[in-house]
């Protein structure tokens, strides 16, 4: 973590000199005073500047790919991370060769990353940062491919009037079955079972 100590007449001229210091803006950086200014004799004489210490805050998103990185060394896989963000999520884009390792059966692997990946970015955050990964457009490809599934099994469903059962999914997974067939007509969708072996299931009303 980069620190530096600075002097000043007031504790606000220290802050600033230590800020040019850092090339950074005064929400990014946390500040310690080590010495009051004090005034010398008739204000002449023996005076003391402010001395203040002013650190860095943790940058979560660096610390998140700072980690990603180092991980991905000791995989041996050369992977460029990508980084996009919007007010809800930061993205983190993963490319390069052989990244089908890293998405993993069903996207379990990169499932996986993301959760350290969120435990890294958090463990200094001021407030929750949510970080998704994202690799060769896999998320859009999985959502488009799960929607798929659900109309096939709920047209299945309906056409035989019997209860028709999915393979265990993750939360985010099961969500987007339900939202995908949250208007049909005919039929009703619900999970069952505990974690991570809970599931839905479509139901014929």
């Amino acid at each position: 973590m980069k620190k530096v100590t600075a002097s000043g007449k007031t504790i606000e001229e220290a802050i600033e000199k230590a800020l040019v210091e850092l090339n950074t803006t005064r929400e990014k950086v946390e500040v310690q005073v080590k010495e009051e200014p004090q005034k010398g004799f008739f204000g002449l004489f023996g005076g003391k500047p402010a001395v203040v210490e002013v650190e860095l805050k943790p940058d979560s998103v660096e610390e998140a790919r700072d980690f990603l990185n180092v991980l991905f060394e000791k995989m041996d896989v050369q992977v460029n991370i990508v980084i996009k963000a919007d007010s809800r999520e930061t993205i983190f884009d993963l490319q390069g060769e052989h990244i089908g390792t890293l998405i993993g059966r069903r996207g379990q692997t990169l499932d996986s990353l993301q959760y350290l990946v969120n435990l890294v970015a958090n463990r200094n955050s001021d407030g929750f940062l949510r970080i998704r990964l994202d690799a060769e457009n896999y998320r859009e490809r999985r959502k488009q491919s799960l929607e798929q599934l659900a109309e096939r099994l709920a047209k299945k469903a309906i056409q035989t009037k019997k209860t028709v059962k999915l393979e265990p999914m993750q939360a985010h997974e099961r969500k987007i079955i339900h939202t995908a067939l949250q208007n049909s007509k005919g039929i009703a969708t619900y999970s069952e079972g505990q974690e991570p072996k809970r599931y839905i299931v479509i139901n014929p009303k």
